[in-house]
C-alpha cells in the first residue's frame, strides 16, 4: 500500500501536465523516429530528404530560396555542433518584423510544437541568425542559431 502512495503525486502531475497542453508528444529522441524534415516533408510537400541542412543545398534550382518569412515557408537551420543535422521548420505566421511563429517537430526531443516562436537576431535583420522559444523555460532560448534562409513550398516551375 505504501508503495502506491508512493508514486501517487507522480502519476497527478503528469494527468495534470498534459491537460490543455498544445504540444504533442512521442516517446521519440533526437534521434528517435519523429523528426523535423519528415515531418516537414509530409506537411508542405517538398521533395527533399536527408538531413535538413542539407535541404537548403538540394533546393537550389527546385524551390526559390528568400531572407523574407511567408506562412508556408521552410525555415532552414545551418548545421552546429548543437544541431548537427541542421533543422527545419514551417512558418505558420509573420507577428512582427523580427518574430514569426513556426510548427516542428522534435526541436524538443518527441515533441510536436505548433505556433513557436522564433525571432531573428541577426544584424542585418536577413533571418540568418535566430532565437527559438524553449517551452521549458518559456522563453525564448539563450542560444542563437545560424540559419541559410527560407525554402518556398512552391516549385519554381509552378511559379512561373
Amino acid at each position: 500500500m505504501s508503495r502506491v502512495l508512493r508514486f501517487l503525486p507522480l502519476g497527478l502531475l503528469v494527468i495534470l501536465g498534459a491537460c490543455g497542453n498544445r504540444y504533442e508528444y512521442s516517446r521519440a529522441s533526437f534521434n528517435g523516429p519523429l523528426q523535423c524534415a519528415p515531418y516537414v516533408r509530409e506537411r508542405t510537400g517538398l521533395k527533399l530528404s536527408g538531413t535538413a541542412a542539407s535541404w537548403w543545398r538540394q533546393s537550389i534550382g527546385r524551390y526559390g530560396h528568400t531572407h523574407v518569412p511567408r506562412p508556408g515557408e521552410v525555415l532552414v537551420f545551418r548545421a552546429t555542433s548543437r544541431v548537427p543535422s541542421g533543422h527545419v521548420s514551417i512558418v505558420r505566421r509573420q507577428i512582427s518584423d523580427r518574430t514569426i511563429l513556426v510548427d516542428h517537430a522534435n526541436w524538443e526531443p518527441g515533441r510536436i510544437d505548433r505556433a513557436v516562436p522564433v525571432t531573428d537576431v541577426s544584424a542585418r535583420n536577413d533571418w540568418t541568425l535566430v532565437r527559438v522559444w524553449w517551452a521549458p523555460v518559456h522563453s525564448l532560448g539563450k542560444r542563437a542559431y545560424p540559419t541559410y534562409g527560407f525554402i518556398s513550398s512552391q516549385d519554381i516551375d509552378d511559379a512561373s
